[in-house]
């Protein structure tokens, strides 16, 4: 038999090898020793059966092609093996096609091997997936978006019952089971967001409270488009609520330390403003009398004694003149009767008597504001010229305020060396800090860096009115108008 199946090979490649195994012992001994392409079993063989040779193969879980090789006249017995599972029958009046069937097994056993190292690769990769997304902090879901507009869960963690107390099943099909866990209120901005995600394009990003009203989760996804127009967000949903309270308590302190500034600064004013009327009420009166004193002796001395008596008048001018001058840096009575212009304008000229440094200040007309704001305007222009007074090296200063669109813009330019990045993120930037926090607690925004024609370049605006009707102010915004 094995000369007469060799002799009616008609292939193109190399002829096979045909091994007989004379009975079942001889072909698990022969399956065991190494790997074959296909066996052909005589039907009228003695020693086995097509069902023991079947049985055989699948003990040793081989899927080798079982190819029945039977004579013309045993037809209907052929078709028995070929229900048990042979893959085909080749009768001995047809040898020729042997060749061709065996060929054919042989690729068929190769796409059912490449089926399963697939199916073992899924296999494998999503029980990857399945535990990534039961061991993540969260809920990994898999959400789709009918053309007809309905959400359903396709696919939903274990994550679900830790975060929604829901099980799985539960949420899979449709999305009701899911708002159902939601918060009332934020039910809606939740099915907005998705719809603005789907039509956009853009990210999921969304945060709502569970239906206690006490837990936080946060929805982060990225929105797929297929062909036939539905849309698939495959992402993660995570517990957030500590996060909320972080925030919340990092609020609340950040709200005391603001509360506290401004006693602190209040206080400070107080203080100031009872000096400066010491100053101004006791020792103004002293040194008037005294000059009206050194007057009166002055013209009862000698001659010779004259000059000294006149050179103590004159000092005692200067000291008038200083305790006036600090008297207003402490508490100007002008910012009180004037208002802010006329109080900037003041400053402006101390600053550049007292400095060398040429000071101009451009103040609007008609600019009206609460003592508060205004104090706290002043203040920051008083300590912005004590910064170009110690670092900027500069000559020139210009102070520009303007009311635009409901807000008051305060800008301050120099053409000194500049300032760095370094020098705004110093731990010890006081000044620059004092600035950012009057103007924080004025609603405001602050800006500053390097102008475009060297210098310094400090802007900050502030809404006239401190309630919720006052226009939003860009901390960023920077004018590029020369002030020189």
């Amino acid at each position: 038999m094995v000369e007469q199946l060799g002799m009616s090979w008609q292939g193109e490649r190399r002829k096979p090898e045909f091994t007989a195994a004379p009975s079942i012992a001889a072909l698990r001994g022969l399956l065991r020793e190494q790997h074959w392409d296909a066996v052909l079993h005589c039907l009228n063989h003695g020693a086995c059966t097509p069902a023991t040779t079947l049985k055989t193969l699948r003990d040793q879980r081989l899927d080798t092609p079982l190819i029945i090789v039977a004579a013309p006249d045993d037809q209907r017995a052929a078709i028995k093996p070929l229900r048990a599972g042979a893959h085909d029958v080749v009768f001995l009046d047809r040898l020729g096609r042997l060749t061709f069937a065996v060929e054919r097994e042989i690729r068929e056993a190769g796409h059912r091997a490449d089926h399963r190292a697939a199916l073992e690769m899924l296999h494998d990769s999503e029980a990857r997936a399945s535990a990534l997304a039961s061991n993540l902090p969260g809920l990994v879901f898999n959400l789709q978006r009918e053309i007809t507009g309905k959400y359903r869960f396709l696919y939903v963690s274990e994550g679900a019952v830790r975060l929604l107390g829901v099980k799985q099943h539960e949420l899979r099909g449709g999305m009701q089971r899911f708002l159902d866990t939601l918060w009332v209120d934020d039910r809606q901005p939740l099915l907005d967001a998705l719809a603005e995600s789907a039509h956009s394009g853009n990210a999921l990003l969304w945060e709502g409270r569970l239906k206690d009203g006490e837990r936080w989760i946060d929805m982060r996804s990225l929105p797929h488009r297929n062909d036939e127009g539905t849309v698939l967000w495959t992402g993660i949903a995570t517990d957030v609520t500590q996060t909320k309270k972080t925030e919340a308590a990092l609020r609340e302190s950040r709200a005391q330390l603001a509360a506290l500034s401004f006693h602190l600064e209040a206080a400070k004013e107080e203080e100031r403003e009872r000096i400066a009327r010491d100053i101004h009420d006791e020792l103004g009166s002293i040194l008037v009398r005294l000059k009206i004193e050194a007057a009166l002796l002055a013209s009862k001395l000698p001659a010779h004694l004259s000059p000294k008596a006149h050179s103590i008048e004159k000092l005692l001018d200067q000291a008038m003149g200083t305790a006036s001058r600090v008297a207003r840096q402490l508490r100007p009575g002008i910012l009180k009767e004037f208002g802010l212009a006329a109080a900037i304008e003041c400053q402006a000229e101390d600053f550049g008597h007292s400095t060398g440094i040429t000071c101009r200040a451009q103040c609007d007309d008609g600019i009206e504001l609460d003592q508060n704001t205004s104090l706290a305007l002043f203040r920051i222009v008083q300590e912005a010229l004590t910064n170009v007074a110690k670092h900027a090296h500069a000559s020139l200063v210009v102070v520009r305020l303007k009311l635009e669109n409901g807000n008051i813009t305060l800008e301050i330019r120099d053409n000194g060396r500049g300032i760095a990045e370094r020098d705004m993120d110093k731990p010890k930037s006081f000044g620059l800090r004092g600035i950012r926090e009057r103007v924080q607690s004025l609603n405001g925004g602050f800006h500053i860096a390097t102008a475009e024609q060297g210098g310094a370049h400090l802007l900050l605006k502030v809404p006239t009115r401190r309630d919720a009707d006052a226009q939003p102010v860009e901390s960023e915004e920077i004018i590029q108008q020369d002030l020189f």
